[in-house]
């Protein structure tokens, strides 16, 4: 068919021909600026979400202890991710936010000058912020529920800019 050979159909880059996984050659690319977000969601009783708003767990004030674990684990995601590459990042922030009476928002923004991009990092922040979050409070409530995570946005790199809800061919 005329044509044929213009469309390609996307292709996941962790194998190689034969399927072998594979870590990503990111030697030729250009280290360009790169940011990412990322969002997790919990869920919970009022009650428990009361006790971690008025810092009244036994453990200590759990958005501190999730934003410091979920900011180590953006750190080391290299080592938890088994392809990814270990970045030197250049900032991770995380934020909680209340959305209502049982559900709070975990965003992480994760960025670095870098060859590959820095989603896993703001992914992994988010999803170790989370369980955090869980085992702190997992005594009053083991109910809570994790999700979506997803990721937000990102910028930088041969694939531009991706923004979550935009028409985009990572949407699909």
């Amino acid at each position: 068919m005329i044509g044929e050979n213009l469309v390609t159909e996307p292709r996941l880059t962790h194998f190689d021909d034969s399927g072998a996984s594979r870590m990503v050659d990111v030697g030729g690319k250009a280290v360009t600026r790169r940011m990412a977000r990322a969002s997790a969601r919990m869920t919970m009783q009022p009650a428990t979400l009361q006790l971690i708003r008025d810092r009244k767990l036994a453990k200590g004030d759990v958005f501190e202890v999730a934003r410091l674990a979920g900011i180590l684990a953006a750190k080391r995601t290299g080592d938890l991710i088994p392809l990814c590459h270990p970045l030197g990042l250049d900032s991770v922030s995380l934020e909680f936010r209340v959305l209502d009476e049982q559900t709070i928002k975990i965003e992480a923004e994760a960025r670095v000058e870098a060859r590959t991009g820095v989603e896993m990092e703001a992914m992994t922040a988010v999803s170790v912020a989370a369980l955090t979050v869980y085992d702190m409070c997992k005594a009053v409530d083991r109910g809570m529920t994790i999700g979506p995570i997803e990721l937000v946005e990102k910028s930088g790199g041969k694939s531009g800019h991706y923004l979550r809800g935009q028409d985009s061919s990572a949407d699909r």
